[in-house]
């Protein structure tokens, strides 16, 4: 693969997964503000994994077997764009769910569809694809940075009369918005995130072409029934509950980590400016990179399981930080365990599936786990946290420290779990650095 052809794949993945960030991280303090009940931002919430669930059964397929890769992209993007850029003018519920099931049911697909122009378009997968991918979860890093101008209290700024660019920088930098003037501010996420999406539309135009994959006969248009069957083996249906409870976990940390940043120390928070959260979140993603580095030689060294509980106790730690440790800088500190939490445990089971089963079951192994991931688990946590959140907040008072250790104590329960009920036969062991070249 030529430089140019890579740098238009990483520069895609940068914008794919830009737009994702961009918007999830504050959401989850923004619809209480317009005013829509638990039970409505929890069907909000719920319109990414109700599309992750679809994607699994229709929109994937469907997709892949009927367009031409890069031109299904451009249109996915520019019509989840423009509804996403609708989000941030509209504080109505039936229209606000409206647009982002649009956008999520268009979106979704699109994870699996760059992936698709990648492989594609690469001779050595395993050599190239780490690279292009790391430019999604850079994609994610750089979505909190523009709001770091963008959620500013200009009015504390222009008080201020900072003389000189640097102390001009210092102003806007130390005056981020915080409380409803924040939740307000917030609609520019969604202006972001479709601006970034409608520049995606364009960029696949001049993406490499990807014809649409012709399929013949008509067996793996039931392909997630293969998947399905793969729970009757007993170590596999352990790990598909301690993903699911993973995902609840790993998505209770969206949820409400957001909100916590954001609140003042003086009612359990942290106190962190509103232009400041995204970042801090986004150190998680910094340490995810680091993590993959040294994550084949920690499976190599450790095994499957030992690996996974470490993943899982990781979130179990940071939420125990949460709801005993709150201050400020610990709580910044912390946020490195994403690394640990995401590839230990996600990218760990992803490995696994790729090296423990056969050829032919593999990508339904995938498919099994992908949509526990990011549909069933995540659906779980979207439904449940709203009303988890109101019930232990009292006078807008948030209890953080009671409602942290929920996932804390799921988390525990799921190391629990995988300790004693998961063991595989034993005919698959981590290949030297192959985890290494999958897992990113």
């Amino acid at each position: 693969m030529n430089k140019a052809i890579r740098f238009k794949l990483f520069l895609m993945m940068v914008l794919e997964f830009f737009i994702w960030g961009a918007w999830l991280p504050l959401i989850f303090g923004y619809l209480p503000s317009l005013g829509f009940t638990p039970g409505q931002q929890s069907w909000i919430l719920n319109a990414f994994p109700i599309a992750a669930i679809v994607g699994m059964f229709f929109s994937n397929q469907f997709a892949d077997r009927n367009f031409s890769a890069e031109r299904f992209l451009a249109f996915s993007h520019l019509v989840g764009g423009l509804a996403m850029i609708g989000l941030a003018f509209t504080r109505d519920f039936g229209m606000f769910f409206s647009l982002m099931m649009v956008h999520c049911l268009l979106y979704v697909p699109t994870i699996s569809i760059t992936n698709s122009i990648a492989f594609a378009n690469m001779k050595d997968a395993q050599k190239e694809f780490g690279i292009v991918r790391m430019g999604g979860t850079i994609g994610w890093i750089l979505a909190a940075w523009p709001f770091t101008f963008i959620l500013v209290d200009w009015a504390k700024v222009d008080a201020a009369h900072p003389q000189g660019f640097i102390n001009w920088m210092g102003a806007v930098l130390s005056s981020g918005l915080t409380g409803d003037a924040l939740k307000n501010a917030t609609k520019w996420t969604y202006i972001v995130a479709g601006g970034a999406s409608l520049l995606l539309a364009a960029f696949s135009l001049v993406l490499p072409h990807t014809p649409a994959k012709k399929v013949e006969g008509g067996n793996n248009k039931l392909a997630w029934l293969g998947a399905v069957k793969l729970l009757q083996h007993p170590f596999v249906l352990v790990l598909w509950i301690v993903t699911f409870i993973d995902s609840f976990v790993h998505n209770c940390y969206f949820s409400w980590t957001g909100v916590f940043l954001g609140t003042e120390a003086a009612k359990g928070g942290v106190g962190i400016p509103g232009n400041w959260i995204m970042p801090v979140m986004s150190i998680g993603q910094i340490a995810e990179i680091l993590t993959m580095f040294i994550l084949g030689a920690t499976l190599k060294r450790l095994g499957w399981r030992t690996t996974m509980i470490f993943g899982i106790l990781g979130h179990a730690a940071r939420f125990a930080v949460y709801a005993f440790f709150p201050q400020k800088e610990l709580i910044i500190v912390v946020q490195v365990l994403h690394g640990i939490c995401y590839a230990f445990f996600f990218a760990t089971v992803y490995i696994f599936v790729d090296e423990y089963f056969p050829k032919d079951a593999r990508a339904s192994a995938q498919g099994l786990f992908n949509v526990m991931i990011l549909g069933i688990g995540a659906l779980a946590a979207f439904s449940i946290c709203p009303y988890v959140m109101q019930t232990f907040t009292h006078d807008q008072i948030t209890n953080f420290r009671g409602l942290f250790m929920v996932p804390m104590s799921a988390a525990m329960t799921a190391a629990a779990l995988l300790a004693l009920f998961f063991h595989p036969p034993k005919k698959t062991e981590p290949q030297g650095q192959r985890p290494v070249a999958t897992a990113h």
